[in-house]
């Protein structure tokens, strides 16, 4: 058991958190003359260490989870689901979120898609909901900074929230919710192409430099963030306003992320800063929900597809369902 553990250590320590390159990224940045204990020299490290593990990650991570992706096609995908009812087809529609792109306005349009074709509109909530908030990404990189633990429970409780949100929202009976043109629409059923081992591989290096292009300034303005975080802002400043001592860091979190545009690997760096200077865990996963899940530009994508009335409901439940997340995990972060 010892040995399972260290290997495990080792793993999320030197492969997914690559350790490694942060000595090695001390080490030249000290040679150099730059007194990584400082803040200058401090926060270049940071800023260097975070950018290339996050990228690196990020590239790792959509090679294989596009590869992934091309068995679901959206036309394989709506068939697969059209097979459910109930409560399972919400729980498939979750799953099948977390296998799709890595940001909430991306996911928009297979929403759309989905609607179109004739799927409840719980599931497709379902979908919605899960897609931006827990795809394997997130899994990965939570587990790189945060441990196993954290990353798990992450993913389950934002499954659950997206199973519940969708299902809340089926037995509301609110398909008058979803604008005209998308009710009235029909899919097309385009036959698929069986794809070979080189074709989706081709494909999912596509989607690395196309999802790389996108990303990547979101990246570099959260990690610049997070190096003024972890070494220009007091700690005391973040413990008054995010630590314990408040007891709506929370709330005040999830509205704080909701002006942001960002996915998960341009949220890290900032929780990842937050939590170093004391902010408690259930706050800076509430704020990275808070960013993937209810960001302003792609709340107004979706009001292009759903009446105010459902885009209410809509964020009404994905802020609750984060808030209770937030608490849940301040309150098991002792026992962690």
């Amino acid at each position: 058991m010892e040995t399972l553990k260290t290997g495990w250590d080792f793993f999320q320590n030197e492969v997914l958190g690559m350790q490694w390159l942060n000595r090695l990224i001390d080490t030249m940045l000290n040679a150099c003359g730059l007194d990584t204990t400082g803040r200058i020299g401090g926060s270049i490290q940071f800023f260097l260490y975070d950018i290339v593990k996050i990228i690196v990650l990020l590239c790792v991570l959509i090679l294989i989870i596009s590869y992934i992706q091309s068995y679901f096609p959206p036309e394989r995908t709506k068939k697969i689901l059209g097979r459910f009812q109930g409560i399972w087809a919400n729980i498939l529609a979750a799953l099948l979120g977390t296998v799709t792109p890595f940001c909430s306005c991306s996911s928009i349009p297979l929403f759309i898609g989905f609607t179109s074709a004739g799927l409840p509109i719980g599931v497709t909530f379902s979908f919605l909901i899960s897609s931006p908030m827990v795809d394997l990404g997130s899994l990965v990189l939570l587990m790189s900074i945060f441990g196993w633990k954290v990353a798990v429970i992450y993913v389950v409780l934002g499954l659950v929230i997206a199973v519940a949100g969708g299902t809340l929202i089926e037995k509301l009976h609110l398909d008058n919710q979803v604008e005209e043109y998308i009710r009235n629409g029909r899919a097309i059923d385009v036959p698929q192409e069986e794809l070979h081992v080189t074709d989706r591989i081709q494909y999912a290096w596509e989607q690395v430099i196309t999802t790389a292009k996108k990303v990547i300034p979101y990246i570099v303005i959260g990690v610049g963030i997070g190096a003024v975080i972890h070494n220009w802002i007091p700690e005391t400043f973040i413990v008054s306003v995010l630590g314990e001592r408040n007891p709506f860091g929370v709330v005040l979190a999830t509205i704080a992320g909701v002006p942001m545009y960002a996915d998960i690997f341009g949220t890290i760096p900032i929780a990842e800063a937050l939590l170093s200077k004391g902010a408690l865990l259930g706050v800076v996963l509430s704020f990275m929900m808070g960013v993937t899940t209810l960001s302003l530009p792609s709340m107004i994508m979706l009001r292009k597809a759903v009446k105010p009335k459902l885009l209410g409901i809509f964020i009404a439940i994905c802020t609750g369902g984060i808030v209770i997340v937030g608490y849940f995990f301040n309150i098991i972060q002792p026992m962690m």
